[in-house]
Order: structure tokens, then C-alpha cells, then sequence
């Protein structure tokens, strides 16, 4: 894994930041604000392309070796392994950050469409290709039960629905008091948010597989289908509306892109150099400082790290923040997962980007990862293959996949994944060779394994969650963590844990949020 000493810093010139305090012609310097921001997942640095694009001079500080948080890549062996996220939506949100300062996101990464977005696909055979072309679609939907077209319909109308409500107007909106989600609550009712996204697909189609196929999105940002909030319906109508996405080269290459915009504006990056505390007194947060001893004094702190570990070990020296410690602690966490990754001889121009391998049970199994802590016997895997897309992540005349699998977080399964790491990688392999490469032990150049020990280890994530908090009703909006501390005026958070939520659009959407925020604290 990622090592976590001291590493060279990487910082760019930065241009005269001093603005004039009056009008035309008045050449009285104005002190220019400084900010400090933790992570360098896409939440940290959609933040800090924000800040330095608006003058605040900003540091963006990162415990591992590369930048991406949890879109860390390895290079093996003449393969490229994206960690994740893989799945890129709305890539218009991600354009924005490059439009602040009147420059194309395109000429630093190439992003290209996939499709199908998804092949959905059971142990029986059947198979369903998820895309935006409405013809294939419906022909697809068709396959399944005819009836269910006209009640997609009638589901689509209503996803546009909420994501109209719950992402155009409130997800880069910052839910401080109770009173902001009072002022949500009418537009909530009306789609009917206490129901699950399973529920709510079921009310609109009837063939299980379809149901699994509209409702399954929800695990994408660490939530159960059974209990997420319909509003998360929402993923359905962003994808439709703006497509799925590739970075050319991989994800690692859309995270290289934003390092490059936020570091000709400026700011600087320091990467491995874990922080060691936020430095408060009274109720402002003062500086950052890192266990190499390296510290800085700043206007004012965003942290995109694991919300506990923000609050439990950043902020340790803060009384009020450590009373924050036991509510978080009670709160429910998403899943961990588990993950294998592997280059292969050989290309399968008939296993598309994306592929969902769904397993004997979906209701059930959910139950198994979400409620009772079991580490089941039979699984539901998300399937990556880059290369069919772009060969040169892989050696010539070879392939790169990964296999995913939620699991259950270490809260609830507290076993040794040391020991059964290298049993449930097999499985997971065995399955892929069962029903796509079977010969699939035979190929393979180069494998590895991401368990929820490394989420845990490189990640500080609470209980190895891959999602930080799980995405109920009753954790979402004002109930996730907010993006500005309620007792520390200049502490603020970005990323998964707060509003609106995991995923690449979410938490670029939490950036928005909380830059608006800080800049409007700043005057």
C-alpha cells in the first residue's frame, strides 16, 4: 500500500495576491486570505480549485504519496489500476472548475462516453444493457415484460422529478439549521422521501430484474437500496440527462487534470505528509499541522478527511468537537468493499466498461451487508474494464479489470481479512471465470486485493466504510455532517460525510457548497 512518510512537496509560483482595498487607482494592499484543505480526494480538490481561483491563497495537504483519496491508481507491471471512483456523471459540474478561470477542462483530460453504461447481468443468463438511447431501451425493458414500459416511463418523470428538487436546487446548497430543511421538507413530501428507491421503483415496475436494475445505483454511493431515500432516484435522471464518462488513461488522469488547474492558479499541494491536528483557540481554528512538524497558520480549515477522524483524532485538542465524537459514532456507516484487481493476458471486446454480475439474491443479500454483518456465500459484483475502452492501460494483447464487492464495514464483521482475503478473492475470481473468462486463473499477470482493512489504514475511514455515512433520510441534508462546524465559525468539511453525499457529482457538488460558504465568511 501507500507509503506514508514524508514526501517532496510540489508547489507552483504563485501570482501577486494582493487586491486593492478601494477602487481604481487606490494601491492599498488588502491581506490575502489563506486556507488550509485536508484530502486530496475530489472533494479537496474541487475545494481548493474554488479558493485559489477566488484569491484565497490555498494549501491542499495530502497524507499518501499521490493525490485521489479513494481514486488512488497502482501502476503493475505494465498495468494501470484505477481504485476508484470509475463511474464519472454530470461532467459538467466537473468543467465548471476549469470555467471559473475561463479555461477548458478538455485541454487537460479527455473524457469519452460509454455505452452501454452498465450490462446487468444473472446467474440464469438473462442480461440487460443500461443506457440513454431510448430505442435500446425500451427494447431492453421490453425483453423483460412489456407492461414495464410505460411504467419506466412513468419512473423517469418521476427521477426528473427529484432530481430537479434534490440536485439542481438543493444539492450545492449548504444545510446549516434545521430551518433550511423545514423550507425542504414540502418538496420532499411531494416525492415522498421516507420511501426507499426500491420502494419506489416497485410502485412504477414489476419484473424483479428491472426493479434491480433501476433500484441497484443506490450501492454506488454506499446506500441499501431498501432503506436509501427515494430521492436518490435522482442518480437515474443524472445519467440519463448527462451520460456515464471515462477518463482517457483512467480516473487517475481526471484527478492529474485537477491538480494541474489548482496548481497554475497557484496552490500549493503537499503530499505525503499526514496532518497531525487542527490547531484551534477558543472557538477559531488557527493552523494545520503534520506529523512531519510541518505547519501552517491560516484563515481558516476545510477537511475533506473521514468525518471521524476529522473530529475524533484532527480535532482531538477541541472540546467541542469531541463531543461531537459519540453522536457521530452512533450514527450508521455504509459498507466497506472489497476489491480485486487484476491485469490479464488477452481482450474481450464483448465485456463491456461496465458490468454489474448480479447474484442469486438482491433483497436478502443487502440484508446480509447492510443489517446483520454476514459475509455471505454468494455476492453481487461490480465489473471494471477499462481497456476495452482504452488499451494502452494495459500491456499490448492484455487487459485490466477490477472486481468489486460490497461487504460488510468492520463495525459489524470484525474478522481477519488477512486471512480471509485470499479465500474471498478466489471466489470473486472463480465467479468472473464462471461466467465471463474461463480461463481466467490461467491468464492472470498480476493480482492484488483492497480489503476493508486498507479503507480502514490508508483512508482513516471509520470502520473501513468506502462512503463515509450511509445515506438514510435521517442522515441526509441538515443530518449529515454540516459543511461549517456549528462551534467553530472557520472549520468547514467537504466530501462524503457531508452534504449531499459520496460519489464524484456528490461531493464535487459539496465543494460548491462549501466554497460559497467560505468565501462569503471571508467578506
Amino acid at each position: 500500500m501507500a507509503g506514508q512518510g514524508p514526501h517532496p512537496r510540489r508547489q507552483a509560483a504563485r501570482p501577486d495576491r494582493a487586491r486593492a482595498a478601494g477602487g481604481a487607482g487606490d494601491d492599498v494592499a488588502v491581506k490575502t486570505r489563506s486556507a488550509a484543505v485536508i484530502g486530496a480526494g475530489f472533494g479537496g480538490l474541487a475545494l481548493a480549485i474554488r479558493l485559489q481561483s477566488a484569491g484565497v491563497d490555498t494549501v491542499l495537504i495530502e497524507a499518501r504519496d499521490k493525490p485521489g483519496g479513494r481514486a488512488y491508481h497502482w501502476e503493475r507491471d505494465g498495468f494501470v489500476f484505477d481504485a476508484g471512483p470509475t463511474v464519472i456523471t454530470d461532467p459538467a459540474a466537473l468543467a465548471e472548475l476549469w470555467a471559473l478561470t475561463g479555461r477548458d477542462m478538455a485541454a487537460d483530460v479527455t473524457l469519452e462516453p460509454i455505452s452501454p453504461f452498465y450490462r446487468l447481468s444473472w446467474p440464469d443468463g438473462t442480461s440487460f444493457d443500461y443506457s440513454n438511447d431510448d430505442a435500446k431501451l425500451t427494447a431492453e425493458i421490453a425483453k423483460l415484460d412489456p407492461i414495464d414500459v410505460a411504467g419506466y416511463a412513468k419512473f423517469l418523470d418521476y427521477a426528473a422529478g427529484v432530481y430537479q428538487e434534490g440536485y439542481v436546487k438543493l444539492g450545492h446548497s449548504a444545510f446549516l439549521d434545521f430551518a433550511s430543511m423545514v423550507k425542504a421538507a414540502p418538496a420532499l413530501a411531494k416525492h415522498q422521501a421516507w420511501r426507499s428507491v426500491y420502494s419506489m421503483v416497485s410502485h412504477f415496475v414489476r419484473h424483479p430484474k428491472l426493479r434491480e436494475a433501476l433500484s441497484f445505483h443506490t450501492l454506488l454511493v454506499g446506500g441499501n437500496p431498501m432503506t436509501t431515500s427515494a430521492i436518490y432516484a435522482l442518480i437515474h435522471k443524472l445519467e440519463r440527462d448527462g451520460g456515464v464518462w471515462f477518463a482517457k488513461g483512467g480516473t487517475n488522469r481526471l484527478v492529474a487534470a485537477m491538480v494541474s488547474q489548482f496548481e497554475r492558479l497557484g496552490g500549493t499541494l503537499r503530499l505525503g505528509d499526514p496532518v497531525d491536528a487542527i490547531e484551534t483557540l477558543g472557538d477559531r481554528a488557527t493552523a494545520v499541522s503534520c506529523k512531519s512538524g510541518w505547519r501552517r497558520e491560516v484563515d481558516a480549515v476545510a477537511s475533506n478527511a473521514d468525518v471521524m477522524h476529522s473530529y475524533r483524532d484532527l480535532l482531538r485538542h477541541s472540546g467541542s468537537a469531541r463531543r461531537k465524537v459519540p453522536r457521530l459514532r452512533a450514527k450508521r456507516w455504509s459498507p466497506s468493499l472489497f476489491v480485486v484487481h487484476f491485469g490479464v493476458k488477452g481482450t474481450w471486446p464483448g465485456i463491456p466498461h461496465h458490468s454489474i454480475l448480479f447474484g442469486p439474491r438482491y433483497k436478502g443479500l443487502l440484508t446480509d451487508i447492510f443489517d446483520t454483518g454476514v459475509l455471505s456465500e454468494d455476492f453481487s459484483l461490480y465489473l471494471h474494464h477499462p481497456t476495452v475502452t482504452d488499451p494502452s492501460m494495459a500491456p499490448e494483447g492484455h487487459s485490466t479489470f477490477y472486481a468489486l464487492a460490497p461487504v460488510p464495514h468492520l463495525g459489524k464483521l470484525p474478522v481477519n481479512w488477512g486471512e480471509i482475503g485470499p479465500v474471498m478473492e478466489k471466489r470473486i475470481l472463480d465467479e468472473v471465470g464462471r461466467r465471463l473468462i474461463p480461463d481466467i486463473h490461467d491468464r492472470i499477470v498480476t493480482c492484488f486485493s483492497y480489503a476493508p482493512t486498507h479503507f480502514a489504514h490508508d483512508l482513516n475511514a471509520h470502520l473501513g466504510s468506502a462512503f463515509s455515512l450511509e445515506p438514510i433520510l435521517t442522515q441526509s441534508a441538515y443530518f449529515r455532517v454540516h459543511n461549517r462546524d456549528d462551534h467553530i465559525p472557520n472549520l468547514y468539511f467537504v466530501g462524503a460525510g457531508t452534504h449531499p453525499g459520496a460519489g464524484i457529482p456528490g461531493v464535487v457538488a459539496s465543494a460548491k457548497a462549501t466554497a460559497k460558504l467560505m468565501l462569503e465568511d471571508f467578506g
